[in-house]
């Protein structure tokens, strides 16, 4: 284990009072229209043995949930969307987890709550299951025995570094492979999409930028304003989005519009597509159905080959119906195989997030 992961966890040491001091701070969203969905009043079992379908999920939120209540054992738990039992289950074979550390931290102890979280993805989360395997590139997935699954770290916005590029290279040094610059307000790297002004990236946030170029880590603009992405997508040699929507089919901050989702397919990227009922909709319900309105909109835009999926397990309070936990995943799989071939929904699933990971 490195040696300051090691010290991280002496700091945290108390982390369960530590954690007493946050707060859940959720954020506010423009309601867009509503989408009229199909209403199924039942779904068949997941998908068991043969059957499963290899799924990438680039992003979730465990670490967080985890960081908050240390009780929270991945093996399997009632209060996680995503745990070890879940992702058998269904088929996992490479899942994201994202070191997101919330507003109500204090900005002096931002960084160590990163490192605390790092600390967990290696200490709970891969250590007690031999079959979990960090990857950080392509040539790590393609090396994935039948029976393993990949776990990706990544950081959900810079806060956590403030002003010093030599805690982005820490992060990086320790295992994040991708990197979005904000949360949905302001930082030094840029603004977020809910934030007012709506600016772009700071000289520190390109500065940011030229360094995940130069460690070939992924630069997500799921949380960044319309200006922050364009900035963005100038500058970064591995753009992708591992969390939004069509903003076309549900217009809040959080989703990307056509001419953003034509250039990530132009950039050969991909787009995950989220499970967040108010980027589906608008409002707190949806249908597996709303997915696939995503799914057929960013299709229909030429993305056949850059269509995935970034559930924000663990993140979101409400889900998408016949959708509340990762173990139901084969209900999404259901309803694509009725609209699309093996090959297509294969590539959703799985492919088209695989090949944009770095290289190796």
């Amino acid at each position: 284990m490195p040696v300051c992961l090691k010290r991280a966890n002496r700091l945290f040491s108390i982390h369960a009072s530590a954690a007493l001091f946050l707060f859940y701070n959720q954020c506010s969203l423009n309601k867009g229209i509503e989408i009229a969905s199909i209403e199924y009043s039942c779904y068949p079992d997941i998908l068991k043995g043969e059957e499963n379908m290899n799924i990438f999920d680039s992003h979730c939120d465990v670490l967080y949930k985890m960081f908050i209540d240390p009780s929270i054992e991945f093996r399997s738990s009632s209060r996680l969307h995503i745990d070890y039992e879940k992702l058998v289950k269904a088929g996992s074979k490479v899942q994201c987890f994202a070191v997101y550390v919330p507003e109500s931290v204090h900005p002096n102890m931002k960084f160590h709550a990163a490192l605390y979280m790092i600390e967990l993805f290696y200490d709970r989360v891969l250590k007690p299951f031999p079959k979990m395997k960090h990857i950080r590139d392509r040539g790590q997935a393609y090396q994935l025995k039948e029976d393993e699954i990949g776990a990706v770290l990544t950081l959900e916005g810079c806060d956590c570094i403030g002003d010093d590029l030599l805690k982005l290279k820490t992060l990086i040094r320790l295992g994040v492979s991708s990197v979005g610059l904000t949360w949905n307000y302001s930082n030094y790297a840029a603004d977020g999409a809910l934030e007012e002004r709506g600016a772009g990236l700071s000289s520190f946030g390109k500065k940011a930028v030229g360094i995940l170029n130069e460690k070939q880590c992924l630069c997500d603009v799921s949380h960044l304003s319309e200006k922050g992405f364009w900035d963005l997508m100038e500058l970064a040699e591995l753009p992708f989005a591992s969390h939004s929507n069509c903003h076309a089919l549900c217009p809040v901050p959080r989703n990307l519009n056509d001419n953003q989702l034509k250039a990530l397919i132009e950039r050969d990227s991909v787009i995950g597509l989220t499970f967040v009922p108010e980027f589906l909709t608008g409002t707190k319900e949806s249908a597996i159905s709303d997915i696939l309105k995503h799914v057929e909109h960013v299709c229909s835009l030429g993305g056949e080959d850059h269509t995935g999926f970034g559930s924000d397990f663990d993140g979101i309070d409400d889900t998408v119906k016949g959708l509340s936990s990762f173990q139901y995943y084969g209900n999404l799989v259901n309803e694509l195989q009725k609209h699309y071939s093996e090959i297509q929904v294969e590539k959703f699933l799985f492919r088209n997030m695989e090949k944009r990971l770095p290289p190796a």
